[in-house]
């Protein structure tokens, strides 16, 4: 069996961002269930070091729209970066998840040679569109979608495995 370039990524970044949206859901739920403004756990971060929560779900959900993108040869669509509400937050996820959906399977399938070239703090990455999507994309996303996990569940919420991993 074939796994396409579209099936190993439009349904994994579909996933992920509706389990994070999940999982924020859970952390708000949570802080007005305990009567602090929710909006506390927007700037909690894991250690000093790290992205607080918001730039977590920023990072998770450019990572899938842009891995969308490049992967189709287009350039992504550009978000501001200017959340500051959990509402805001749940609005980029479901702007990421709708640009997503209109990617079809002809655009991305038969990218794995396709050149992919990316901005990073380090420099200029080059990648041919598989490793690009295996190799960046999706550990990318996974990890900021598990910080971002990690910070709620820090903070008290009530998560647990299957809230990250959703159901099938």
């Amino acid at each position: 069996m074939t796994l396409s370039m579209y099936q190993a990524s439009v349904p994994v970044f579909l996933r992920a961002l509706s389990n994070l949206q999940h999982v924020l859901r859970k952390g708000e739920a949570h802080a007005e269930a305990r009567k602090y403004d929710p909006n506390f756990l927007l700037q909690a971060r894991l250690t000093v070091d790290m992205l607080p929560l918001t730039r977590q779900v920023q990072i998770a959900t450019d990572m899938a729209k842009n891995g969308c993108a490049r992967l189709a040869g287009v350039d992504p669509l550009k978000f501001e970066d200017n959340e500051s509400t959990f509402a805001e937050l749940h609005a980029r996820i479901d702007r990421a998840v709708d640009y997503i959906k209109s990617f079809k399977a002809d655009q991305i399938d038969g990218s794995e040679t396709r050149a992919v070239t990316i901005k990073t703090r380090s420099g200029e990455q080059h990648f041919e569109g598989e490793g690009y999507l295996l190799h960046f994309v999706i550990p990318n996303l996974f990890f900021h979608c598990t910080t971002a996990y990690a910070i709620l569940r820090e903070a008290g919420a009530d998560l647990g495995k299957t809230d990250f991993i959703g159901k099938p």
